[in-house]
């Protein structure tokens, strides 16, 4: 009989997970299913983009997966039954079904996080889904010029929506709430250059401004000080889908499944875990971060390693590391922050024309190596701009 290999959510680590397995193992060995609730690729990377109005390319899991022997079951992961290894599925189409499992590969990544702050769910938008995103989008439209924006959260995400929105809407008044300081996770230079061009673009940021209420019209901060919003985008952090939590796995107190170094499951060993849905330590003893830099490599790990076990094959030993945080600044300014493998600024960093060139690839590689999951190494249009970028970086 045929190994059941199911994998739940097809973001890029799913998407990456069921790909690699597929050219790692032989179909008349395993039978791989992917379940997911869209169909087509979701590039998460890009939600902000989509919220301001900007079309991305459709990527249809059945033209990306066409071929391989993955099988797409559209539905909605509604329970995982790890001591039965079976996985609730319902659909439009087929209901409620149960599916049964030899190797599960959980997911279903995460979503945004309210963080309990009152007034969030009712009155905040978020960009970590295409829907949220698109609801955004439709609303944005419909404001007129020097209507105030804010968007909370000085993270990655805060940073990259805040500049793609003030590009794309320079009629807007766009603000930015950050907890801390502007960019305090980056080095010098790399804050130097985010300052540089929020000034350019006409943001206003309000640092050490942590949030405690959302209204309609405005958001509150902790020291009772109201900033102007007719639109607040809320992007503080991600939350993990709740199924995990419901389980008889090992978890956080976050509801993250606890992995092991090849991304199985430390207390159910036919299940693994990749991308934000997962606890996995890196360098230094850290846990990896949730982010799309992290989610690849573990679908890699995790794939290899099932195949291994099934094959008879090594274990992979590469343990999974950080070489820089890639952030846009809209569509013409960038930034290249390089980092230690533990996560943490270094002196150098990549900034200007050349850094949005750089984020563009690789915002285009993650959705190409989806479709193409054994092939880790970079292309030769890569190497050379990773070569240009070193360079410049320590120039």
């Amino acid at each position: 009989m045929q190994h059941r290999i199911i994998v739940l959510g097809a973001g890029y680590s799913g998407a990456v997970a069921a790909g690699r397995l597929a050219k790692r193992l032989h179909r008349e060995d395993v039978a791989i299913t992917l379940v997911n609730a869209e169909p087509d690729f979701v590039e998460r990377v890009r939600m902000h983009q989509l919220a301001v109005g900007q079309d991305l390319k459709p990527r249809p899991f059945s033209e990306m997966f066409a071929g391989t022997g993955v099988e797409l079951k559209l539905g909605r992961v509604t329970g995982v039954d790890v001591d039965r290894k079976t996985v609730a599925v319902t659909s439009d189409t087929n209901g409620a079904e149960e599916l049964a499992y030899d190797t599960l590969v959980y997911a279903l990544g995460s979503g945004w996080n309210d963080q309990g702050v009152p007034g969030t769910t009712e009155h905040a938008h978020q960009i970590a889904s295409r829907p949220g995103a698109l609801r955004l989008r439709e609303r944005l439209a419909g404001l007129d010029a020097g209507q105030p924006v804010v968007v909370v959260g000085g993270g990655l995400t805060g940073v990259e929506a805040s500049t793609e929105l003030a590009e794309a809407r320079p009629d807007l008044d766009v603000a930015l709430a950050v907890r801390g300081e502007l960019g305090d996770w980056l080095s010098e230079k790399g804050r130097g250059h985010l300052r540089k061009v929020v000034d350019k673009l006409g943001i206003t940021v309000h640092e050490h401004a942590a949030v405690t209420a959302v209204e309609a019209d405005h958001i509150t901060t902790t020291d009772g000080t109201p900033i102007p919003a007719a639109v607040t985008v809320w992007t503080t952090g991600f939350a993990v889908h709740p199924i995990a939590q419901a389980t008889a796995l090992e978890v956080t107190g976050t509801g993250q499944i606890v992995v092991d170094a090849t991304m199985r499951s430390v207390s159910h060993p036919d299940v693994y875990a990749v991308g934000d849905a997962a606890m996995a330590m890196g360098p230094g003893d850290k846990p990896l971060r949730m982010s799309c830099a992290t989610g690849t490599p573990m679908a890699w790990q995790a794939a290899d390693a099932i195949a291994a076990r099934l094959t008879g094959g090594k274990l992979p030993k590469t343990p999974i590391r950080y070489f820089n945080q890639c952030i846009s600044l809209g569509r013409k300014e960038g930034l290249i922050q390089y980092v230690t493998a533990d996560d943490r600024a270094v002196r150098s960093a990549l900034t200007g024309r050349f850094a949005a060139v750089y984020k563009e690839l690789i915002c285009k590689g993650a959705a190409w190596g989806v479709a193409n999951p054994t092939l880790g190494l970079p292309t030769r249009r890569h190497r050379v701009v990773q070569e240009r970028a070193d360079v410049l970086a320590t120039a």
